[in-house]
């Protein structure tokens, strides 16, 4: 069944709202939980649901993206198995840039000709879930649709934030309305009991949609529609079979700075809504890294990667990524320390003690909270971010302030005593 299913992973437009985490790399290539990239998701649920033929679009910052899926996905030289990178591209036919969803698709189409297959995934490179694509696939089988939409039940106050999807007593999607900001009560579905008791009764589109192969070609050969949720879904349910396929586990769109750092954080909590540690592994790129040693440090709901040197006196509720070094009697509180890409040598070390300049990490006697501390930052001795009274919103060159939340920049550099 999965056999007949390729994938396409969308890697979303310029990713401004999770800026400046996507100033030098695009969304599905944004760090998350100390060691994955955002991409590793989605392409984890299709490998863990027998689904092996994944084409990732993007042409935003796509250098850092193609490198980690180069590095990261390798199958045997006897299977058909390929997670490729399929960037924007200039052709006789085409010389714009994707001008959405639909018309990134669109673009690819030529790619996917040379394959077998009856049906198209398509998936979003920015969200956090677990899914049996496996089963969707089954019910879409099952109950002759020719698009299936994977939805979640919403309680009224997320109502304004998504597609609102209504549906008949067979699941068949029957209406579609664009973020409702009023007079929606009559929108409510059919839902299992669990979610009607919390008041989840409206059906929202989880952006991830399955195809028939001819009829998706025939949608957008030839037409000008260029985004699924807002022109091809809509316009397909009065004259297709759309299949709404309820998914009730977690699942959360990374696409704000909050949402991220939420989700983030989340992880840490004794019995996380999205479970590193389930049986379904999620897939990454394999580093060769000694374990992480840490010394007089108290930790408490805290997630530690792999290659860390920590000196800190106290973690609380913080993920710390790949090869992080944390200085003595130092404070992180509420926070995601990215890590590094590369140690820094003892040449280097010296070199920094001698012109008092910070070293890569986090320097000694500092007080960190609710902050994003991305790739390979230099954080002098006795820093103190976000520990006064609330920030405002800006950008403020080596670091940005956004809802509460301080985001140092990769590569950037903060003196010694520095207070934020």
């Amino acid at each position: 069944m999965t056999s007949k299913v390729i994938c396409i992973v969308l890697g979303g437009g310029q990713g401004s709202r999770l800026s400046p985490l996507t100033a030098t790399r695009s969304k599905p290539a944004v760090p998350i939980a100390g060691k994955y990239r955002l991409v590793d998701i989605p392409i984890s649920n299709c490998l863990n649901s027998g689904i092996h033929r994944i084409y990732v679009l993007t042409q935003f910052n796509s250098a850092s993206l193609n490198k980690h899926i180069k590095n990261t996905y390798h199958f045997s030289s006897f299977s058909e198995a390929f997670v490729d990178i399929l960037a924007a591209e200039q052709t006789p036919s085409s010389v714009a840039w994707f001008q959405g969803t639909a018309d990134a698709v669109r673009q690819s189409l030529h790619h996917l000709a040379v394959h077998d297959f009856e049906y198209v995934l398509i998936l979003s490179g920015d969200q956090l879930y677990q899914m049996d694509f496996e089963a969707m696939i089954a019910e879409h089988i099952e109950k002759n649709a020719e698009i299936s939409i994977a939805t979640i039940p919403v309680h009224a106050n997320d109502v304004p934030g998504f597609g609102i999807l209504k549906t008949d007593e067979n699941s068949m999607v029957s209406a579609f309305v664009e973020k409702p900001k009023t007079n929606f009560e009559s929108w409510a579905s059919e839902v299992s009991p669990q979610m009607a008791a919390e008041g989840r009764v409206y059906l929202a589109s989880m952006g991830i949609y399955l195809f028939n192969r001819k009829l998706l070609y025939d949608l957008l050969q030839g037409n000008e529609r260029t985004d699924f949720g807002k022109e091809i879904i809509p316009q397909s349910i009065t004259e297709h079979r759309v299949l709404s396929y309820q998914y009730e586990g977690y699942w959360t769109d990374i696409g704000t700075i909050p949402s991220f750092f939420d989700a983030n954080l989340g992880l840490t909590d004794d019995i996380p809504q999205f479970n590193l540690f389930d049986k379904h592994p999620i897939y990454t790129r394999a580093r060769m890294l000694p374990p992480s040693k840490m010394s007089g440090t108290h930790v408490d709901k805290v997630i530690i990667a792999d290659g860390c040197i920590i000196n800190a006196s106290h973690i609380t509720r913080s993920v710390i990524g790949v090869r992080t070094r944390l200085g003595f009697e130092t404070v992180i509180e509420n926070c995601y320390v990215m890590g590094s890409d590369n140690y820094q040598t003892l040449e280097q070390i010296q070199e920094s003690h001698l012109s008092q300049t910070p070293l890569m990490g986090v320097g000694d006697r500092c007080h960190i909270k609710n902050a994003i501390i991305d790739k390979n930052t230099y954080i002098g001795d006795d820093v103190q971010i976000n520990c006064g009274e609330k920030l405002e919103n800006g950008d403020y060159g080596p670091y940005v302030v956004q809802d509460g939340i301080v985001i140092v920049k990769k590569r950037a550099v903060i003196p010694n005593g520095t207070v934020i």
